[in-house]
């Protein structure tokens, strides 16, 4: 069996809105509705799926809880204007800019958090 790309996975959180703000406000990801209501960050053809901690939808994690994940993502735009929008958006960066590998070789990232402590790191190749 072969692999061929990620579709979605799923990200416990404890504020469905409070997640949605963040993630639409600061890095621009689009908020979609699904099924019962459900809501999903889209990244080009990726999703990110939101549970609310202690009502997730079954099957789930063994160990399910807000805080958890550790998510980068690619951004063109360059490091310094990423580190300016943070600072705009009122968004502290924890780490950065430090040299990184990503998945496609060498790149450049800053790290922040999100409103369940989860670690955020956006890079970009060079």
């Amino acid at each position: 069996m072969q692999i061929d790309a990620l579709d979605h996975f799923v990200m416990t959180v404890a504020d469905i809105a409070a997640s949605c703000d963040f993630y639409s406000r600061v890095l621009g990801l689009e908020i979609i509705a699904f099924g019962d209501n459900r809501k999903a960050l889209k990244i080009g053809n990726q999703k990110i799926n939101l549970h609310q901690s202690g009502k997730e939808i079954h099957p789930c994690a063994g160990k399910p809880c807000a805080g958890s994940a550790d998510l980068c993502f690619i951004s063109d735009l360059p490091i310094p204007a990423v580190i300016d929008h943070l600072s705009t958006a009122g968004v502290p960066v924890e780490l950065g800019p430090v040299p990184r590998t990503g998945a496609r070789g060498p790149m450049m990232s800053v790290y922040i958090r999100d409103p369940d402590e989860n670690l955020v790191e956006i890079s970009n190749y060079p």
